[in-house]
């Protein structure tokens, strides 16, 4: 029980600088050496967690970076096939998922909760699959819940149905005002648009529009709270300052679900990341509008540099250049991924701790070497 009040503790933060010209970017070499001082420097501050591994892809190169361990208790090091929590950068599975089948012309990124999903409160009918999207639509976030801290304490493992979980805000309207606000109840109506656009669940979605197209083996909506073997395992720290380890204590595939549930790998990620924002997945007017960004808007934690938010993607404006992607945070695990716009540069960055606000400046210091590694001039062949 002690550890499980330790993740409800934090279940919030599940809610998940200049620009230099390309001339500008370092030599790869010594970026690659800056990205790995960085993650070693990450890993040994105080409350630091035990494990970071950075995978960076310039065209056809690909180079992992890792620091610490990805288990306290048998020092197993971090690697580039093991499992993980992404938390929130599940967002930008949900995100491809609604935007392929915008692109295919079953969706409009212009329709109401109204028009497709008429169940849900009548004062959320309003709201469009482009505001959802882009966290316009300003739905009471569900995490923010009594009932989901219930919810969990009584069943940490067996989630109820997702339409289920927007039940915990049901009798709230919109949140008053305009303009951007981040609600992990956006995803979760963006995974049930899909289910009825298609007539099939969410994580059968996700394997036809996403996993299967592009060879990612290795990455599904997690099950119950177990992670398929192995994984990096993701801790907290007690208040005397022990690590917990937190990687099977809750079922995020059903708490989080679209919002934060899916399970995957560093590698996997990093082939997604590429497609996902360098339009293997999506094109034409989706993937225009997705390109509109609300400047200052952010996910939590927020990303390397000046962000800006669009439609399930965040752009990330360091003084090595802009990259396209987007966080996560959930107990155990802190994420980040992002690539250029033509996708052909990437990187992810992945620590096996959720980082605390006070912690997150240095994160964002090593997210910017990851940036930099990713965006860095390499020799001609």
């Amino acid at each position: 029980m002690r550890r499980l009040l330790v993740a409800l503790a934090v279940v919030a933060g599940l809610v998940g600088v200049g620009v230099a010209s390309a001339l500008g970017a370092p030599p790869a070499k010594r970026a690659d050496r800056a990205l790995d001082r960085a993650l070693k420097r990450l890993v040994a501050m105080p409350g630091g967690p035990p494990g970071a591994i950075a995978v960076v892809q310039r065209r056809d190169r690909r180079k992992v970076h890792a620091a610490g361990v990805a288990n306290a208790r048998t020092r197993a090091p971090m690697r580039l096939r093991k499992h993980m929590r992404i938390a929130s950068v599940s967002k930008t599975f949900s995100g491809a998922v609604a935007l392929a089948l915008v692109d295919e012309g079953v969706l409009s990124l212009d329709e109401t909760l109204g028009d497709l999903l008429p169940d849900l409160p009548a004062a959320w009918h309003p709201v469009t699959l482009e505001q959802l999207l882009a966290h316009t639509g300003r739905l009471p976030d569900y995490t923010a819940s009594q009932g989901l801290v219930d919810g969990i304490t009584a069943s940490p493992a067996l989630a109820p149905p997702p339409i289920e979980l927007l039940g915990y805000v049901a009798g709230e309207g919109l949140i008053p005002g305009d303009g951007y606000i981040y609600s992990n109840s956006d995803n979760i109506a963006v995974g049930l648009i899909a289910e009825a656009a298609l007539g099939a669940s969410y994580e059968r979605a996700i394997g036809a529009k996403v996993a299967t197209p592009l060879g990612l083996r290795r990455t599904a909506m997690g099950v119950g709270a177990l992670l398929p073997r192995p994984f990096i395992h993701g801790y907290e720290r007690l208040g005397s300052g022990a690590l917990d380890d937190q990687s099977q204590e809750i079922g995020w595939g059903g708490w989080a679900w679209a919002s934060g549930g899916i399970v995957s790998t560093p590698g996997n990620l990093n082939r997604f990341v590429r497609a996902y924002v360098g339009g293997r997945i999506f094109g034409g007017e989706a993937r225009r509008r997705q390109f509109r960004f609300i400047p200052g808007a952010h996910s939590h934690p927020p990303g390397p540099g000046a962000n800006s938010g669009g439609l399930a993607l965040f752009r990330y404006r360091t003084r090595c250049g802009t990259v396209f992607g987007h966080t996560g945070s959930i107990p155990g695990y802190t994420q980040l991924i992002g690539a250029t716009r033509n996708g052909r540069r990437s990187l992810t960055f992945s620590v096996n701790r959720q980082m605390p606000d006070e912690l997150l400046p240095a994160l964002r210091r090593a997210q910017v070497r990851a940036v930099c590694a990713a965006k860095a001039k390499q020799r001609r062949r």
